[in-house]
């Protein structure tokens, strides 16, 4: 990585947590046991660590019980299991106009055996009314279901006040926390939120291939397990276990990605997400600021730092998104992501369709020095693409 500067953190987080890849080496070298299965001292030693990270989860995310936290591969899989899990032909689900593919996907399969949804609409920078989504509101109404925060522009949505809106009318509240589990506080309880679906990898600072979701026992008492399998925990029955967390976490689980997140919750813990986020947000002001002073690039969604995570999108008038991204990599060894970053109605919603932006999106790893040698590398390239249209 010399050299080599990474803006790609709303993909996946670089550097990991300090302690992360050391225990999950120290698990896979020393004794990579199953839990649930094996009946002895590193089976049981195994299954204490698991279940310690199901306790920091439940801290993190405000939950009353640690057995409502369930272990999957990630967010997908996650939202996977609420809608082909909780759905059936003539439910209807509102979604906010920033759902990223791992909500559309499952919902258009589903969509063909006759689930509807409809979407509530956000304006130029991102932003939500409530109202947008009241309004939507039908008799088979079933479930709002929102991402916190955008992947591609980094607005936070309200969810205080979609929270209370799924009260009044009964409805299940389902949150994409995606880009702000371990950004920013969660609380499950006093927003009201039955099933936040979160990935390990990203500000969690954990491995990938973890994430996982919380769920409320008033969802969990109509939701079925879209997928079955042994568990280890009453064998002898042909029917899925009725009880949390076994209900939904068949076959193996991934012990080497849950014990390098749980190292990563520690190291959270002794930091303070609010320090991380705050140490996040300075560099994306600093970043905004310069980028505002440039002509030929255009920031996309929200210029300021209200309602936003570390998730900052640009589209170049003067070149090529894609050619803007390889030349940062070539000129100055910035990585970032660039096209639809699998949420192509955010981009429909933001303006930015079908040519997509180059996203940026820090932790609190990097520093201003990036910061300059990026926008340096930007201002370079803007001179050059000017010149070449003149």
């Amino acid at each position: 990585m010399d050299g080599k500067i990474y803006f790609d953190n709303g993909s996946t987080s670089w550097p990991k947590a300090p302690g992360v890849a050391e225990a999950v080496a120290d698990l896979l070298a020393n004794g990579a046991f199953n839990v649930n299965r094996g009946n002895y001292e590193g089976a049981y030693e195994v299954a204490g660590r698991v279940l310690d990270a199901r306790e920091k989860l439940a801290k993190l995310f405000h939950a009353a019980d640690s057995r409502r936290v369930i272990f999957s591969p990630g967010v997908t899989c996650s939202l996977n299991y609420f809608i082909k899990g909780f759905l059936k032909p003539g439910d209807h689900v509102i979604v906010s106009g920033l759902e990223h593919n791992a909500v559309m996907r499952p919902l258009f399969q589903m969509a063909k055996k006759g689930v509807e949804y409809d979407i509530a609409q956000v304006d130029i920078q991102g932003n939500l009314d409530p109202g947008q989504v009241e309004s939507k509101i039908r008799p088979s109404t079933k479930a709002v279901i929102v991402s916190h925060g955008s992947n591609v522009c980094g607005t936070v949505l309200p969810l205080e006040d979609l929270g209370e809106i799924c009260r009044r009318h009964h409805l299940f509240f389902v949150v994409d926390s995606a880009q702000t589990a371990g950004t920013l506080d969660i609380n499950m309880e006093k927003i009201g939120i039955d099933f936040l679906a979160y990935a390990g990898h990203k500000s969690l600072l954990g491995p990938q291939g973890i994430g996982g979701f919380l769920i409320s026992e008033a969802l969990d008492s109509q939701m079925e397990p879209y997928i079955a399998g042994g568990t280890g925990s009453q064998s002898d029955l042909l029917e899925m276990p009725d009880y949390l967390p076994d209900k939904y976490e068949s076959g193996t689980m991934n012990l080497p990605g849950i014990i390098g997140l749980h190292a990563a919750l520690s190291y959270l813990e002794e930091k303070g997400i609010e320090n991380l986020h705050r140490r996040k947000m300075e560099l994306t002001g600093y970043f905004l600021d310069r980028v505002l002073r440039l002509d030929g690039v255009k920031i996309v969604g929200r210029q300021d730092l209200e309602n936003r995570v570390a998730v900052v999108s640009l589209d170049f008038r003067t070149m090529d998104n894609a050619m803007a991204a390889f030349e940062l990599e070539r000129r100055a060894g910035v990585m970032t992501r660039v096209g639809l970053h699998c949420s192509p109605l955010a981009h429909q919603s933001l303006g930015t369709f079908p040519q997509g932006t180059v996203r940026f999106a820090f932790s609190a790893s990097n520093t201003v020095e990036e910061m300059d040698i990026c926008i340096n590398a930007i201002e370079e390239m803007l001179k050059y693409s000017n010149r070449d249209i003149q």
